[in-house]
This record gives structure tokens, sequence and C-alpha cells, in this order.
């Protein structure tokens, strides 16, 4: 019996659509581009370290920078940073990250433009205690947490900054712990309280994150965050991270694996990739989990087949010779494959395709058009070239990227 041959369009995914919100001179979410952050490795106190290391995220365009305040001589040294980041002509915002102390995340205000509090330790002390609380005791423990965040709030809105509730899988407090246990619910509920509060108080500049070194853990939190704010009419932006990742494959994996999930789903307005290495090398990895996930382009998407017995060419260094020269032309996708068996099917929406026909030999394809058939492999390249400037997808690198 025949099968309905009718074709059906791939649904991409759309993204969650939230309000958008200020961070200094940029904006996330809405229709605004993800934005990739990073923190500084350094001693707040060590101004030049700090200038050393932010000048070294500029470079690698890090949108937004975050440093940890966690005395009053730091919340002092902020101020230093800046004037020395204006020296340098570097405009990137600055996130003060506040744990423990809220008189901190008070006087720093005035300094940044975004505040990161930890729910899980702003107003509570974890000192994993088992306690059953009543209602009304639950409720006077909020009650003191309010109280807590009313000087943030007044200070946040005279200085024009935002917010981001940054909640972490292993520093719930006692009450969460006690009530939700050490569950992606409670880290959400962890995170709704405060949300609730601010909103009370007419405060709307609000990121929100749900982090853990279990990628498992963090996407199920950010899916079920999203659900108890969307009950609520809440429509606040999403950073997204895996905290303590690691270094090296591992830390990259892990973040990929997190932040990708869920990007694909549609969610999230911020990134930032938490590798135990200097803080620059997080950059490359947040642009290519952002370019594979079809979230933001920065270059030009290639699809190259693994290779196997039936590929007429040498694939890997095929690869590598048209990436150097065609990996500047942002938007364009180019497909390479060894053989016709994953040639035109596996490449059919890229833009231009390098397929192995026979030993040493490439047929070349604008879509899924074959313009040139059976070229010689040592001239392909060249061609591909050629055609992509016929078709009017090619642009000159920039100088520091020539490949000669």
């Amino acid at each position: 019996m025949l099968r309905d041959q009718k074709q059906k369009k791939t649904v991409l995914t759309v993204r969650r659509h939230t309000k958008t919100v200020s961070i200094g001179s940029i904006k996330i979410g809405g229709n605004e581009p993800i934005r990739i952050q990073s923190m500084l490795t350094c001693d707040t106190t060590d101004v030049n370290a700090c200038i050393e290391e932010i000048t070294r995220l500029d470079a690698v365009d890090c949108e937004i920078i975050r440093l940890t305040v966690p005395n009053q001589k730091s919340v002092d040294s902020v101020p230093l940073i800046r004037e020395e980041m204006r020296k340098r002509g570097i405009e990137r915002p600055i996130v003060a990250d506040v744990h423990f102390n809220p008189k901190l995340a008070v006087n720093v205000c005035e300094f940044v433009d975004k505040v990161r509090i930890n729910p899980g330790n702003y107003a509570d002390r974890k000192k994993f205690e088992v306690r059953e609380y009543t209602d009304a005791q639950y409720q006077e423990e909020l009650d003191r947490i309010e109280q807590k965040l009313i000087p943030l709030i007044k200070n946040l809105k005279k200085y024009g900054n935002s917010l981001r509730v940054g909640t972490n899988h292993g520093s719930l407090s006692d009450r969460l712990m006690n009530r939700y246990g050490d569950t992606p619910e409670g880290m959400v509920e962890s995170a709704m309280e405060f949300l609730r509060i601010l909103r009370k108080h007419d405060f709307e500049e609000t990121v929100l994150s749900m982090k853990s070194s279990n990628p498992k853990v963090m996407i199920d939190a950010y899916r079920q965050l999203v659900q108890k704010m969307e009950k609520e009419d809440m429509h606040y932006p999403l950073h997204l991270g895996v905290t303590e990742a690691g270094n090296e494959l591992d830390g990259r994996i892990k973040s990929a694996i997190g932040i990708g999930t869920l990007l694909c789903e549609g969610l999230g307005d911020t990134i930032r990739v938490s590798l135990t290495e200097p803080s620059e090398n997080e950059i490359p990895v947040a642009k290519s989990i952002l370019q594979s996930t079809r979230s933001r382009i920065y270059n030009t998407d290639f699809i190259s087949c693994p290779s196997c017995g039936r590929t007429f060419f040498d694939l890997a260094s095929t690869t590598e010779k048209i990436k150097a020269r065609t990996s500047h032309l942002k938007g364009v996708k180019i497909a390479i494959m060894g053989c016709v068996v994953n040639g035109p099917g596996e490449m059919a929406d890229a833009d231009f395709g390098y397929v192995g026909s026979g030993p040493d030999k490439i047929n070349l394809f604008h879509g899924k058009t074959c313009v040139n058939r059976n070229i010689p492999a040592d001239h392909a390249v060249e061609r591909l070239i050629e055609l992509i400037q016929e078709c009017g997808m090619w642009s000159d690198p920039p100088e520091n990227n020539q490949i000669l």
C-alpha cells in the first residue's frame, strides 16, 4: 500500500519570546542576538590584572564581562577598572557577582551595569540543618528575604541596573532543601520566590539562570522554570550555562550538551561556557555552540561527511583547505562529501556542494543543481571559489585572516 508521498517541511523550533532587558549599552532577550559572556578569573582588587584580562576578552568579542565582589575593597576597585576600560576604549557591560552579603550588592550598583545574586545565599545561610517548616514559618522567612531585597531593588532602579537571579544547584538554602530536596523543583522555587518579590516591587529588569554541573539537572531545571514562569505570566530572559563544567574536552562537551539542548528548544538569551581555563578560551566555544545550533551565525557553516572506503579524495585535507579559503563567508553553507552516496541527499540545504564523483574527480553543486561534473580534484577548490564568486556570495576575508 502506497504511503502518502506529500513532503512535509521541517518545523524549526521558534525561540521563546521574552521581554528585553538592558545591560549597559546592549540588550538581551526579545529579538536581540543571543549574547556571550564570561567571568574574570583574577582578584577584583588587582586592577591591572583585571584590565589585562578584560582586554583579552574584548579582543575575542566577549559581550558581557562579570567579576566577583566578595568584599567592600572589591566594590571600591570597580570604578577604577571602569576608568581604565574607558581609557582603552573598551565599552563592555560589567556585571557584579555577589554572594552572602546583600550590602555589597546594594553598594556596587553605582558602578556596574548589572548585579548577579544567588537566591540560595543572598539572605539564607546553608547549615545543612534538617528542619520542618510550618507554612507560617516559611512565610516568615520569605518576609525576611523581601526586607533584604528592598534596598537592592531601590538602588537597581536608581542606577538603571538589571539583575540576574542566578540559582545554583549546589547552593540551595536549607529551607528549600527541607521542603523540596536537592531537586530541579527546589531550584525553580528558589528563583520564583525572588521573582515574585521583585514583581511585587515593580522591578522587571530581571534575567534568570538555573545552573548545575550536571547537564541533565540543568536542562530539567530550565524547562521547569519556563513552565512555571509562563503560568504566572512572566517572560524574563534566560542566561544559560553548565557551571563547573571542567576543562579541555570534558568541559566543552558538557557545555555543548546542556546549553546546546536548550538552544535547540528555543530557550536562552545569553550564554556562558564555564571552563577551568583562561577566560578568553570560553568565547570560541560559546560561538561554536551558537553556530552549531543555528542560534547565531558567525562564519561559514560547513557540512562534511566522516569519510569511508567509498571516498574518492582525501576528505580531511580537502576540508581543511576549503575551510582555510572560505571560513569568513558568514551565513554561507558549504557541504564537502566524499562520494555520491552522502552527496546530493545529505547536502540538500547547502548553498554549495563539493562531492566526489570518481577517483580524484569532483562534482560541484549550487544548491541542488550540479554545475560542474568530474573536475580534477587538483583544480576543484579553485573552481569552487570561482563558483561562489559567480553566484554573488563571495567577500574578501579581513586582512588579518588572509590565507596566503
